[in-house]
């Protein structure tokens, strides 16, 4: 595995073994982030009430005891086993190398003590080092893990290279080993050759652990668990934890898992996971206040999480591994799930996608999110249907800002997007649902969903800032039909009311526009594009070098002459959505 250190914020308090505090009193209600903080409050400051009846483990406990305050057990796993269906388990502070599961027809609460860290390690100090040819060697390591670069266990690479995980420039990324000096990642090597400073290689065969820098004085560890807690019991609640390096392989899908309905996540931050951070597979999940950092792929993955919601979740600095951008890394993908919603959050500095909505997600709503500085699109919505894309900031992302691919009944309104490279693209190609064999269907359905018709339709484009594209981006509005079939109007696109920013002439197509069998027409004017096709009657083009901000919004000044004539009252639906009156009249997202 290669790991990076990534400069970039991290959440959370670092808990160590065996600190404690003393609980004098049951707390009053629990203490959230405050409200405009996405992601988990800082491991250690939440405080959730406890009730009676709780059970209390504490790594100074014994697993032999009765699990009260002055007699905890020692192992969360015991604590699992010992509780009552619809109890507590309260975590005191400190670390525990555990691997948990909440079994099925057990609903457990699990929270860490009031004001207290706590955190599920999957890393072990190695010591005992001695000095070899040209590396430093640790005799006897036996952690062994999955390395297969697929979701199935033990299975080769795929022969599709569409569906290849691994690139060659990587080759180690789905080696789940993780090393740390000093806190620092150490890079996976593929040969005891190739071991030098700041590197490891695990030697299977010898059972050898070699390390290229000097150990001397240094705190080494290593992950030796791969998974840390999957929630079977539905009902259940995870809150107020830390989740922190675990060897998690591709097909065990993620550090923490949700497997069964109606589990809420909670003020739960996992970090530095080998793969993917957490996974939900099963509907009604509620997933609020989680933060994912640094993790080797992916932050958030879901799959079958039919009504799912993720709330002020911050994704940030994952596929640190460089996973392939497809089919999955980044910040967020969602797959075959019915009323998707993602709200308030923030995706940024992923090595990927911001949040990607893929293979039949129907009824998505992405609102209020911040989508920033993503290495590939800010938001993509591929073979899917029904979507509200409204009130986010979409800045900086290298790939497109917003991409609609295959996806029909698209509603894109009041977004400010930003130094994207195309700032909304909608793209058609002939991939087909009809096809029993296409990838993208989604199985529960034994013939194809009338309801995921897969090609571009009814998208309305409306009170959207599109600014300030990259260099070498071709156009502002990109609506394109690989199957040469239809054009912008035949797919139902309408634009109105969208403010276009482009400094200094760039890009010098302002919208590029499907024919149908024709191909496309580029217009790098505004009032030859609405006069030809109809289109965008109260947009506005800007070239003010400042009409944009540094994060996607409009200069004040610039938004208020928008506003005045540009901007399409707000229709109720997408006003309730966005906490505004229907009929509000404003251009691009709504910024402090």
């Amino acid at each position: 595995m290669i790991v990076k250190v990534l400069a970039l914020p991290v959440v959370g308090v670092v808990g160590f073994l065996g600190w404690q505090l003393p609980l004098s009193h049951d707390p009053a209600p629990q203490t959230v982030p405050v409200p405009g903080a996405p992601g988990a409050a800082p491991v250690g400051t939440t405080a959730y009430k406890i009730p009676d009846g709780a059970l209390f483990v504490s790594p100074s406990g014994s697993d032999g005891a009765d699990g009260t305050r002055k007699h905890p057990l020692r192992t969360l796993a015991k604590a699992v086993t010992k509780a009552r269906n619809g109890g507590t388990v309260v975590l005191r502070g400190g670390v525990y190398h555990e691997s948990v599961t909440v079994p099925g027809g057990k609903r457990l609460t699990v929270q860490s003590a009031p004001h207290e860290a706590v955190w599920l390690d999957g890393s072990s100090q190695v010591t005992g080092w001695r000095q070899g040819n040209r590396a430093w060697v640790h005799e006897g390591w036996t952690a062994r893990f999955d390395a297969s670069p697929t979701y199935t266990p033990g299975a080769r690479a795929s022969g599709d290279s569409d569906f290849r995980f691994v690139s060659p420039d990587h080759p180690m990324a789905a080696h789940p080993d993780q090393v740390w000096l000093d806190g620092v990642p150490q890079k996976q090597v593929r040969a005891r050759g190739d071991v030098k400073d700041g590197t490891f290689y695990v030697d299977e065969a010898s059972r050898r652990l070699y390390l290229g820098s000097d150990p001397r004085g240094h705190d080494v560890r290593a992950s030796t668990l791969s998974e840390a807690i999957t929630v079977g019991g539905a009902g259940s609640r995870l809150r107020g934890i830390g989740v922190r390096r675990y060897a998690t392989s591709l097909p065990q899908l993620g550090s923490v898992k949700v497997t069964a309905p109606d589990v809420t996540v909670e003020n739960v931050a996992v970090n530095e996971s080998a793969t993917t951070g957490l996974s939900v597979l099963a509907a009604h999940a509620r997933v609020r206040h989680v933060t994912t950092t640094g993790n080797g792929m992916l932050g958030v993955h879901a799959n079958y999480a039919d009504d799912l919601r993720l709330d002020a979740v911050r994704s940030t600095g994952n596929n640190v591994e460089h996973f392939k951008y497809s089919p999955v890394s980044g910040g967020v993908k969602v797959t075959r799930s019915r009323k998707v919603a993602v709200t308030g959050g923030v995706f940024a500095d992923n090595l990927g996608k911001g949040v990607w909505m893929d293979e039949s997600v129907y009824d998505i709503t992405l609102t209020g999110d911040r989508i920033l500085r993503n290495a590939d699109h800010g938001v993509s919505l591929e073979l899917s249907a029904k979507a509200v894309v409204a009130g986010n900031v979409i800045a900086g992302n290298a790939g497109d800002g917003l991409k609609v691919n295959n996806t029909s009944d698209v509603q894109i309104w009041n977004n400010s997007l930003a130094g994207n490279g195309r700032t909304i693209h909608l793209a058609q190609d002939p991939r087909s649902p009809s096809d029993p064999h296409a990838a993208g269907r989604d199985p529960r359905q034994k013939t194809a969903d009338p309801a995921m018709t897969w090609r571009v339709s009814k998208v309305v484009i409306s009170n959207n800032t599109l600014a300030d594209a990259r260099p070498g981006t071709p156009c502002l509005l990109c609506v394109e039909d690989g199957t040469h079939q239809r054009g912008g109007g035949q797919m139902g696109v309408a634009a109105d009311g969208n403010v276009y920013v482009r400094p200094d002439g760039n890009p010098r197509t302002l919208v590029r526009w499907a024919r149908g069998s024709g191909g496309t027409t580029d217009f790098g004017d505004l009032g030859r594009f609405r006069s030809q096709t109809g289109q965008e009657k109260r947009g506005a083009l800007k070239t003010a070098a400042t009409a944009a901000g540094p994060d996607g919004e409009l200069e004040r000044t610039v938004a208020a002459q928008a506003d005045a004539g540009n901007a399409l009252p707000l229709p109720a639906p997408i006003a309730t959505l966005l906490d505004k009156p229907t009929g509000t009249r404003h251009v691009g997202a709504w910024t402090p």
